[in-house]
């Protein structure tokens, strides 16, 4: 029931009824520093989600919810936002909240300290490794205000240090209050919430529904049946933690739905209003400079089909390599512009170079070319293996330095990486003549890590954002698209072996039919 529906219920009653629940509520809320508005705003701060996402249009009432659940229901909070200049108004608000100043500490990191009981502190994480200043520090109430601002991973290193040791009744919980990504960098909040925000979710949730999800040490959710204690892979019993999704707009804002605020909102510049006023269906700003247009990508993922055509053999894998560690060993096979889904494997599962070339071999069909990623000397056991069972390997060393020219002839590249990427982007260019062909499955997490890199025009030719960069930024590597990246760089093409897959197909066709195929051209004649 939205606001408008409570009011005009309310209006229907007689004055005796009327006053009676005005009571009522009176009474219920008595010694609350902060009550939460009729609609949206009540169902989230009485939600018995762990892990909360609230929002997902502007003037929702995102963080005077964040602050309502602090100074009502927890002893020590933590509130997060991406930029210290961006907590000011935040600190303001909790100041009214409190009545007066007393208790504040404006020393970085800020905080207010409103009882003996209860403490707030205000946080700020511009940079990925700086949430590890809050490591060891917990709190039972972590509010992110407009979390996808953040990395994922700087939103679950903070939610490890949700607790509260002193009293076991006190209750736990995360709120991500947020307005849809503007970048690609927030396309996190989609898979973390998919049964809520993905239209292809096979499970669909419902909204306020609580789902159950368990976390590896690696980060990677599986949902689960229910509350019950769940065993991991490795032998590790869990307790699996809830999560829901309550969207809320300026419509459901009392102080805001009777000004000009929606007015204001209607009036902002595109591409900005429609990202923040389409919920998380919408797409993101891209950057201006970078590589692969999001659309493009968008348009590939359209395209795709559940197979390859006929007659088209695997003709490339590209491989990127992780040993160990926190990052994805993952295999990108192509048959000719055709992605099948990714494979991947945890690190940890591929510790040594036999791991990974038997994950290859084990995938490989028709023959196809291994392009292996070599920058940085983390493939190199693989390749070294593979080659003494004589198995070719393409390397792919991003760093090289390369001769090449863009389509155009007009402009050169500083290295490999940049005329990879370069050569995936003129083959996704929708204005080329018959447009492009590029099929890629449709993976949120491609979708983000083929978007993410930037480039720049130089004097030495087109630079792309190194690798490195790029991890600072995401906070995990590209994995996914390094790897559709590298099966693209090598390997045949419909170009130059079409002419043989076409008589593959027909041979395919003559032996499901059992006879010679016939080819008519144009019109049929007439019997």
């Amino acid at each position: 029931m939205n606001l408008d529906e409570i009011l005009g219920t309310l209006a229907t009653l007689s004055d005796e009824d009327r006053n009676k629940v005005l009571n009522e509520a009176s009474l219920s809320t008595q010694g609350m520093r902060w009550i939460p508005s009729p609609g949206p705003q009540t169902e989230a701060y009485f939600s018995k989600a762990d892990i909360l996402l609230y929002g997902g249009e502007p003037g929702g009432g995102k963080t005077s919810l964040l602050l309502g659940l602090a100074f009502n229901n927890h002893r020590r909070s933590l509130i997060m936002r991406k930029q210290y200049t961006d907590l000011s108004s935040i600190v303001e608000e909790a100041i009214k909240f409190n009545g007066s100043r007393k208790g504040y500490n404006g020393s970085p990191p800020p905080s207010l300290r409103v009882n003996k009981d209860k403490f707030i502190e205000f946080g700020a994480a511009a940079r990925v490794g700086d949430e590890q200043h809050w490591q060891g520090n917990p709190h039972d109430f972590i509010g992110f205000d407009e979390g996808t601002q953040f990395a994922e991973v700087q939103i679950r290193f903070l939610m490890g240090w949700l607790r509260c040791a002193d009293d076991p009744k006190q209750r736990t919980r995360v709120v991500i209050a947020t307005n849809p990504p503007l970048s690609s960098e927030g396309a996190w909040v989609v898979q973390m919430f998919a049964p809520w925000l993905d239209p292809r979710h096979h499970n669909p949730a419902k909204i306020g529904e609580l789902r159950w999800f368990v976390t590896d040490e690696h980060g990677k959710d599986t949902e689960v049946d229910g509350p019950e204690p769940y065993e991991l892979d490795d032998g590790k019993v869990v307790r699996p933690k809830s999560r829901t999704f309550i969207p809320a707009s300026v419509n459901d804002n009392p102080y805001l739905a009777n000004t000009n605020y929606q007015a204001e909102l209607d009036a902002m510049v595109e591409p900005f209003r429609s990202i923040l006023m389409g919920g998380f269906m919408a797409s993101f700003r891209d950057d201006d400079n970078q590589c692969i247009p999001t659309a493009w990508v968008r348009e590939a993922q359209k395209r795709w089909t559940q197979r390859p055509r006929l007659g088209v053999p695997m003709c490339a894998i590209g491989v990127d390599v992780a040993q160990g560690g926190a990052d994805n060993s993952v295999l990108a096979p192509r048959h000719d512009d055709w992605f099948a889904p990714l494979i991947e494997k945890p690190g940890r599962e591929t510790p040594l170079g036999r791991d990974v070339a038997g994950m290859i071999v084990s995938h490989r069909q028709d023959g196809a070319v291994i392009v292996l990623d070599m920058g940085g000397g983390y493939g190199g056991a693989t390749y070294e293996c593979l080659l003494e069972n004589n198995i070719p390997v393409v390397p792919y060393k991003g760093a090289a330095g390369v001769e090449t020219r863009t389509k155009d002839r007009q402009l050169k590249f500083t290295n490999k990486r940049t005329e990879a990427y370069w050569r995936f982007r003129e083959a996704l260019d929708p204005s080329q003549e018959g447009g492009s062909t590029v099929m890629l499955p449709d993976d949120p997490v491609l979708l983000a890590d083929l978007t993410a890199p930037t480039f720049e025009i130089t004097k030495q030719g087109i630079k792309l954002e190194t690798k490195e960069d790029v991890v600072k930024r995401l906070g995990r590597s590209p994995d996914k698209g390094d790897a559709v990246i590298m099966s693209w760089s090598a390997g045949p093409k419909f170009m130059v072996d079409g002419g043989e897959w076409i008589a593959r197909r027909d041979q395919l066709v003559r032996g499901a039919k059992g006879g010679t195929p016939k080819v008519i051209m144009g019109r049929r004649p007439k019997r």
